[in-house]
């Protein structure tokens, strides 16, 4: 276990993630049925896959910077980070533990797992920490499959981010890949959520090679919840992902859309997890790789967890309901979106 990557001066304690997640798993018989394995640092030349080279030197710098005024005047330069001198070591681990994953997973190892980590990465862009995030890790596990070991059969990649926030960075970094289809459904409310501006909105498609394989589903309002986010899954990433036919499914597991969470004011149960999860695994025969973003209602990101890990589990999705109907901002959205790809 590292030390927190985070200043303990910020008012949520997201950072614990990790530890109340395994301690519910352990609660619940579950981790007993895991093949279970500590994480390793990533390497420079996988991360400057989609990070650049200048990028993964500061962030190594960060623990030879013994004043934390050094390392404070650095966090001031990007968007919503917090240093200490831990989160040069939690960072490369982080994505070194994704991609170590991700190739179990693709190789036929493992039939599928959830990587518990922190930081997250799906907000860091190529030369750019932001939102919690210095490294990319889905990114980088994704690039590293298809770049570095096409031996594996890996050509096309679904990436889906049910984070509450934007997954503005892995946009960025395959905008313009017809490899990738990048899926993320998030609060946008017309580019006031954070990470803020239009970058998020349902017209961002891709470029180039890329156009069409990039689908943003930008809720409106707050308080969405199992109905919205299943009618999202049903009517557009579903038809859409049997038609990509993914060789393996990545999932930017963020639980901050689960109902309690202080900050992203959605209504996402376990139950509404665990089917949206059972949905994905369908596809690529199961292989589907989870790796921990955003949470910050620590009850609330362990009860997920556990829903979706009983799910990797085959288990049968726990019991529950929705919402009976959707909103109907949820449907002006759902129409928008299949304008833009259709």
């Amino acid at each position: 276990m590292i030390k927190d990557h985070t200043n303990r001066s910020i008012s949520h304690d997201y950072m614990w993630g990790f530890i109340v997640i395994w301690e519910k798993l352990q609660l619940a018989g579950v981790s007993q049925r895991c093949v279970v394995f500590g994480g390793s640092k990533a390497e420079d030349k996988h991360l400057q896959l989609v990070h650049t080279k200048d990028h993964v030197s500061v962030v190594k710098s960060l623990s030879t910077k013994k004043k934390d005024y050094r390392r404070n005047r650095i966090a001031s330069q990007w968007n919503s980070i917090y240093l200490n001198g831990s989160s040069s070591e939690a960072a490369f681990l982080a994505a070194g533990s994704v991609v170590e994953l991700a190739e179990k997973v693709a190789e036929g190892e493992l039939d599928c797992g959830y990587a518990i980590i922190r930081p997250p990465g799906h907000h860091a862009e190529p030369d750019e920490a932001m939102g919690f995030c210095l490294f990319n890790n889905v990114a980088v596990a994704a690039s590293y499959l298809l770049d570095e070991r096409p031996e594996l059969g890996i050509k096309k990649i679904l990436i889906v981010d049910w984070d509450v926030h934007h997954g503005n960075g892995t946009q960025k970094m395959f905008w313009k890949d017809p490899r990738v289809l990048f899926f993320s459904v998030h609060r946008h409310e017309h580019g006031c959520f954070y990470p803020a501006g239009d970058d998020g909105d349902y017209n961002m498609v891709g470029e180039g090679p890329g156009e069409g394989f990039n689908i943003n589903v930008p809720w409106e309002q707050g308080r969405c919840g199992d109905a919205d986010y299943l009618a999202a899954w049903d009517h557009i990433l579903i038809p859409v992902a049997k038609e990509f036919n993914p060789d393996i499914v990545l999932l930017s597991a963020g639980f901050d859309a689960a109902i309690g969470d202080p900050l992203g004011g959605c209504r996402v149960t376990p139950y509404g997890y665990s089917v949206m999860l059972k949905k994905l695994m369908e596809f690529a025969q199961g292989k589907i790789v989870l790796a921990l973003e955003g949470g910050y209602n620590l009850d609330s990101i362990a009860k997920s967890s556990l829903a979706c890990v009983q799910v990797l589990l085959e288990d049968k999705p726990i019991q529950g309901s929705s919402e009976a109907y959707p909103f109907e901002s949820t449907w002006r959205v759902i129409q928008a979106v299949w304008l833009c790809v259709s």
